[in-house]
């Protein structure tokens, strides 16, 4: 017999779905001798306004190798990939954080490739949603809605202080059917190594997850949000009570950064390690293996200046205690660069405490085709010319890629976009936002500047 596959599964939903009819069952009586019975009703009458349906389209740009007899008739000059537009819809969730600007979080896979993003609130109203900036390593975006009247908002909880058994509710939008809410408990915390994502500390909970719930809210019984819901674990996508949700205050961090720099700006420790087994434990004088082994110190890094030494073991960040190697990277990433953090180590059985300025990662490379069609084959990242000018650096791109074929070429730096000055990858981004018809860069090669037009 065949064991079931086990596979994570990433929560943006097709719009086609089966279902299967049950039959109803009775309700239950709202009191019994006289007395209340427990309900959660009140608590979701306040924050499920503020947990909204998200519909995308969009169009998805793929190779198609041109069959051999084809490329024979075409001659030798005819590419032998052509580039093809698919389009594509899908629906997820997401979660209103100000009511006044018009906020809404959601995950990156959700809104991955979509010129057109649609919310739908908890009323029926269908707002259009602007993209304000994402973070695909740690499956982020945000979105904005213009201003309008009676939107609801969650308030934040603090994800540092959950502990394993806390009570857990998922609002979300599965299969499309409309705004469902579960409950169960939160089952394990600082999940990692499932490489759903690229920085992951997740919450793990046992409350139903399903597809169609990403970006939707995990929230605890005072109604506060503890989670943004993101993956399950299942055979062939279907909820068996193991979900995976990003910790609040890793989102908070992420947003932040993206109002206040167009990106997110990554921190970096500069160690590498790994988990702390039982036997380092006891050998490195430490009474249990929670926590992150370090067995190298990067020169020149932010933890060489600290101090920090290979054999140190970190068990805290700001206070709060980290369990995995996996746990102390997502959180460190996330922080952002030259956040001053304070770390709890242990060395030679005792324990310490270590000020740290993160530094910032040097190559953060983003490919192009997420921020452009014309711009698909390109990878830029951020750099400084050698005349002290900050601009977007190409790094590499393909040969017979659009980017190409418009003139953009390796080590090109990108310093402005239809008169507008660009320093960053933020700046690109959000200048990009913007969907202008006609791009042009204007692009300093060697000694030379130039302008390029991409349509």
């Amino acid at each position: 017999m065949k064991k079931p596959l086990l596979v994570f599964s990433a929560l943006a939903l097709g719009i086609s779905s089966v279902i299967t009819p049950v039959t109803a069952t009775a309700a239950l009586p709202l009191s019994t001798n006289g007395q209340q019975l427990p309900s959660l009703a009140p608590m979701l009458e306040q924050v499920t306004p503020a947990v909204v349906s998200i519909a995308v389209e969009g169009k998805q740009i793929s190779k198609q190798r041109l069959p051999e007899t084809f490329r024979f008739f075409f001659g030798p000059d005819f590419p032998e990939e052509q580039l093809r537009e698919q389009p594509f819809r899908g629906l997820g969730s997401g979660v209103i954080v100000d009511a006044d600007k018009g906020y809404i979080v959601t995950n990156h896979h959700v809104i991955n490739g979509a010129n057109k993003i649609m919310v739908q609130l908890h009323d029926g109203r269908e707002l259009s949603a602007e993209l304000i900036g994402s973070d695909e390593m740690s499956d982020i975006a945000l979105l904005k809605v213009e201003k309008s009247k009676n939107l609801a908002e969650i308030k934040l909880a603090d994800s540092d202080n959950l502990r394993v058994g806390d009570f857990a509710v998922a609002i979300g939008n599965p299969f499309g059917l409309g705004q469902t809410v579960t409950s169960g408990i939160v089952s394990a915390l600082g999940r990692s190594g499932l490489n759903i994502e690229n920085f992951e500390n997740f919450i793990q909970t046992d409350a139903a997850i399903n597809s169609g719930n990403s970006g939707g809210a995990l929230v605890n019984l005072n109604g506060e949000l503890i989670g943004i819901n993101t993956a399950i674990l299942g055979p062939n996508g279907g909820n068996v009570g193991i979900g995976f949700a990003i910790p609040v205050n890793m989102v908070k961090n992420l947003t932040d950064q993206i109002l206040e720099y167009g990106e997110v700006k990554r921190g970096v420790l500069g160690v590498q390690g790994g988990e702390l087994t039982s036997e380092l434990a006891e050998a490195f004088g430490y009474e249990t293996n929670h926590g992150a082994f370090i067995n190298q110190v990067m020169p020149g890094s932010a933890a060489e200046k600290a101090g920090l030494k290979a054999g140190d073991i970190i068990v805290s960040v700001n206070g709060k205690q980290i369990r995995t190697f996996g746990e102390l990277r997502a959180k460190i990433a996330t922080l952002g660069a030259g956040k001053k953090t304070t770390l709890g180590i242990v060395r030679d059985g005792n324990k310490q405490t270590v000020s740290v300025t993160l530094q910032e990662v040097t190559q953060n490379k983003v490919k192009a085709a997420t921020l452009h069609q014309g711009l698909d084959g390109a990878e830029f990242a951020n750099t400084t010319a050698d005349d002290g000018i900050k601009g977007v650096k190409v790094t590499h791109i393909d040969d017979k890629s659009l980017a190409a074929r418009y003139g953009l070429q390796k080590d090109d730096i990108i310093l402005g976009l239809n008169r507008q000055s660009i320093r960053n990858l933020g700046e690109l981004r959000k200048a990009l936002e913007q969907k202008p018809n006609v791009l042009a860069l204007e692009v300093k090669r060697g000694n030379n500047i130039l302008y390029l037009i991409i349509r």
